[in-house]
């Protein structure tokens, strides 16, 4: 038999990152149920397994253990930053930048904004402009267009460039209507609205039917009902606060009114994760955000938080204790 040789050693190939588990009392990784004494076990930037801390630490046995006290949840995801820093939670972001190539930050995604008046000044120099942008850009699936411009031919003309390279769009219905949008091509799955005023029922719907996430800033008066009728529903961060407090502002506004919807309070904390993910485009494949689970990003928040409602424990607002963002924590208490 031939004699055995010895494996060598593959120059400049790395070590794989040491597993890490995350564990405490509860864990509420959002696309599950929550679990009582759960943990996240993570390799890198990236979830291997949620599960009961138990079963991981069993699965793992030499990773190293960061135990929390209260509550690891999915990282929150800012629908559209109106504040320098992110807050307490955030994770991910979608913001407005003068020059794409300046550096992320925070995961998420960076849209230039479209500002002509006209079709002639967009013709003339701005369209040019965005698309050198867009191009020699690193990040291309990371960037979008946020649409200013009150010109209806510069929106139709936008709405093609997004779709031709596969772009997100970010629009403020303070500056458009949602049948404006509809009839340039604007709305669909790539595109979500920020929305600061009430809409009509058949706004809301329009938006439904266009499969077009609503992202609320500050929160809507119509906030249940958008909930309510099916809209995906997302919050932008506004201050200290951030998506967090824009959802307990829902709670407290639907309980003044003396009502109590069914599983109202999961549905927020949602829209404030998933929901965001949603608008961003950032809820699918490996990498993605709002929720843990294998081969998402290793994103979550600790909360100081306790109880039997755990939904509802967290929108008391509890003290943020600290944010991890591609499994580094990021902002510790």
């Amino acid at each position: 038999m031939p004699s055995a040789k010895r494996a060598r050693p593959m120059l400049g190939r790395r070590a794989p990152a040491p597993v890490v588990i995350n564990s405490a009392p509860l864990v509420l990784p959002m696309c599950a149920d929550p679990v009582r004494d759960g943990a996240v076990a993570t390799r890198g930037e990236r979830v291997l397994a949620v599960g009961p801390r138990a079963e991981l630490l069993s699965s793992y046995p030499a990773a190293e253990e960061v135990r929390w006290r209260g509550m690891i949840v999915a990282g929150l995801v800012d629908a559209c930053s109106a504040v320098p820093s992110a807050a307490p939670g955030v994770t991910a972001r979608a913001r407005v930048v003068s020059d794409l190539a300046d550096p992320a930050g925070f995961p998420g995604i960076s849209y230039v904004a479209v500002t002509s008046e006209s079709e002639q000044e967009w013709e003339d120099s701005e369209r040019d402009a965005v698309i050198t942008a867009i191009r020699e850009i690193d990040r291309p699936c990371a960037v979008g267009i946020a649409v200013h411009t009150p010109d209806p031919l510069v929106l139709e003309d936008v709405s093609v460039l997004a779709r031709t390279f596969g772009l997100r769009l970010l629009v403020d219905l303070d500056r458009h209507s949602p049948t404006a949008l509809d009839e340039a091509g604007v709305l669909g799955p790539l595109c979500h609205v920020v929305c600061a005023r009430p809409l009509d029922p058949g706004e809301r719907k329009l938006l439904r039917l266009r499969r077009t996430v609503v992202a609320l800033c500050p929160a809507a008066e119509d906030a249940l009902a958008l909930l309510e009728e099916g809209n995906v529903v997302a919050f932008c961060d506004t201050g200290p606060s951030g998506p967090l407090g824009l959802a307990a502002a829902v709670r407290r506004h639907v309980r003044g009114l003396g009502l109590r919807p069914r599983g109202l309070d999961r549905r927020l904390v949602e829209a404030a994760t998933l929901g965001g993910a949603r608008a961003l485009g950032l809820d699918r494949g490996k990498g993605r955000i709002g929720a843990l689970a294998p081969g998402a990003r290793a994103d979550f928040a600790v909360y100081d938080a306790r109880g039997r409602y755990p939904y509802s424990a967290l929108l008391a607002e509890p003290p943020c204790l600290g944010t991890v963002v591609g499994g580094t924590l990021a902002r510790p208490a």
